[in-house]
């Protein structure tokens, strides 16, 4: 696929919802909800996995498919939810990045040569 980006997206979901009548049900609250569900919904799939068996779990197509449906539901509610709010993703993404590079500093390395 090719040519996609938020705004179309958000676009794409909120005429999903209006032809459906939902837009009713897609208030702040109950999004922020269906994306705790759909979140946890995709924890669920790693939840009795060890961590070799997590770094692998897209080797195998259907757990690839059911981890990809989820990645895609929490997606889709975090766009819409954002669209409700007027928030741009994007933006916000980028100043909490900004703020954790200040935040969180990379730490100084000595240089193992030079004297302490």
């Amino acid at each position: 696929m090719t040519g996609l980006d938020v705004a179309g997206l958000q676009r794409r979901l909120a005429e999903f919802a209006a032809a459906r009548g939902w837009g009713p049900y897609h208030t702040p609250k109950n999004l922020a909800a269906a994306l705790s569900v759909e979140a946890s919904e995709l924890l669920e799939i790693f939840q009795w996995l060890t961590p070799e068996e997590s770094a692998r779990v897209m080797e195998d197509p259907r757990s690839a498919h059911r981890v990809a449906d989820e990645v895609a539901d929490v997606l889709a509610y975090l766009l819409q939810f954002s669209e409700v709010l007027g928030i741009d993703v994007l933006a916000a993404l980028a100043a909490k990045i900004d703020r954790n590079e200040l935040r969180f500093p990379v730490p100084e390395i000595k240089d193992r040569h030079s004297p302490e």
